[in-house]
């Protein structure tokens, strides 16, 4: 993940608000992705046929033999299949409420209409579902048992997220794994203050667990506390020391400082672990700019867009470097390129159908 900012950024808020901006929408999009669906409960007769490559007639279909009466066995629950992949979610729930009233057994129903409704913003009216899932089947989806923590979160049940985590990724719910997890969880949520309690509670349990000192340096980087993140980043380095980002961290912790040297020491140590990451290479380029280097600033952050050429973040950086050396052109067509770019990549919400 990149660690890197926009140059022009305010010190205070500085290249971290990139990265934080990273964890809010990785967790926004699994919140609201259009498929999540999988078909993985085993013994579920779908006497309906699944839905074809023609959705609308699909649901055309579907539709008449959920009407029929009695409906065809499976009917509606295929058809809450296909308004889910297709985004119809209040007619999803909707069929998949039709379909445990004439199955109250179907498992794949009861999680299916758990998950429309935290995707249609109610996470309370999921848990019961959700939790029926796990009561009758212990190792069901993954997909619900993560979507039921996430639940649990909303509805500030930490601990029972902690559990529904856990059983997620097979750990015990009062283990030191379990509360790293969560934290990260609740990172992603934009929770980090509870992130860092447990991280620190993670830490009570096996002090020299790797990550969670870097979670909380992570959290002490985006409070702008760069003396506390730090700290925490170098407790990592010695539980971790070949971890490539926490050299990475590091590296953006000692140019907030201004210690270019010391971060770019850091850098260089994150990229010879790590040649396949860009935010080193980026976070090296804006070293060298703040030394007033700016060939050298060039240097790495045209690497950074070899690998990567969708980032504005390189381009923004490499406008102002161009501009230092007085190349003009270039830098304008660096300016403008991350300017598309950042524009296009905004994520654009579609009202729920």
């Amino acid at each position: 993940m990149l660690a890197p900012g926009d140059e022009s950024a305010p010190r205070n808020q500085g290249a971290y608000s990139f990265i934080w901006a990273m964890h809010k929408l990785r967790f926004l999009i699994f919140a609201l992705m259009p498929a999540l669906w999988s078909p993985a409960l085993p013994c579920l007769a779908q006497s309906a046929a699944p839905p074809p490559a023609n959705t609308a007639a699909s649901i055309a279909t579907l539709q008449q033999q959920a009407a029929q009466q009695p409906p065809v066995k499976g009917a509606s629950r295929q058809l809450g299949i296909a308004y889910y992949r297709t985004g119809k979610l209040i007619d999803a729930e909707r069929a998949f409420a039709a379909a445990m009233a004439q199955d109250p057994a179907d498992l794949e129903s009861v999680q299916m209409r758990g998950l429309t409704l935290y995707r249609l913003g109610q996470p309370s009216a999921a848990i019961p579902y959700l939790e029926r899932v796990r009561q009758w089947m212990p190792d069901a989806n993954a997909d619900a048992n993560h979507v039921l923590g996430l639940a649990y979160m909303n509805a500030r049940r930490y601990d029972d997220a902690r559990g529904a985590f856990a059983a997620q990724y097979g750990v015990a719910a009062d283990s030191a794994a379990a509360y790293l997890l969560t934290g990260g969880m609740l990172l992603d949520a934009d929770l980090p203050e509870l992130a860092a309690q447990d991280a620190q509670k993670a830490l009570e349990i096996s002090p020299n667990l790797p990550l969670a000192h870097f979670m909380l340096g992570e959290v002490y980087l985006y409070k702008s506390d760069v003396a506390h993140a730090l700290e925490q980043f170098e407790q990592e380095r010695t539980i971790n020391p070949a971890y490539p980002p926490v050299y990475d961290r590091l590296g953006d912790v000692y140019t907030r400082m201004g210690q270019y040297q010391q971060a770019q020491e850091s850098l260089t140590r994150a990229i010879s672990l790590d040649v396949s990451s860009t935010g080193p290479f980026i976070q090296m380029g804006k070293v060298f700019l703040r030394r007033g280097d700016p060939e050298s600033a060039a240097m790495y952050l045209q690497h950074a867009l070899k690998m990567d050429p969708g980032n504005y973040i390189s381009h923004t950086l490499l406008g102002q470097a161009y501009r230092s050396m007085g190349k003009e052109d270039d830098a304008r067509k660096e300016l403008e390129a991350a300017s598309q770019i950042h524009a296009s990549s905004q994520l654009k919400l579609q009202p729920v159908q």
